[in-house]
């Protein structure tokens, strides 16, 4: 198991901006299929939607104010 997160952070470190990019519009591209196909159920947890962003949200604030200062 180590071996294959290894090899996968290995590849990860040769990406380049245009990498991450495209892998940014994969995510919100997934995301955006999955909440049309699944709009209903999700209606149900959105509860749990927003804690998960809200908690995202102050961790990045977090770690951008922390590597700028």
């Amino acid at each position: 198991m180590y071996n294959i997160i290894e090899q996968i952070m290995d590849a990860a470190r040769k990406y380049t901006i245009v990498d991450y990019g495209f892998f940014k519009f994969l995510m919100i591209s997934f995301g955006i299929l999955l909440g049309v196909y699944f709009a209903q159920p999700i209606l149900n947890i959105i509860w749990l939607v927003w804690i998960i962003f809200i908690v995202s949200a102050i961790w990045m604030i977090y770690k951008i104010f922390k590597y700028t200062k």
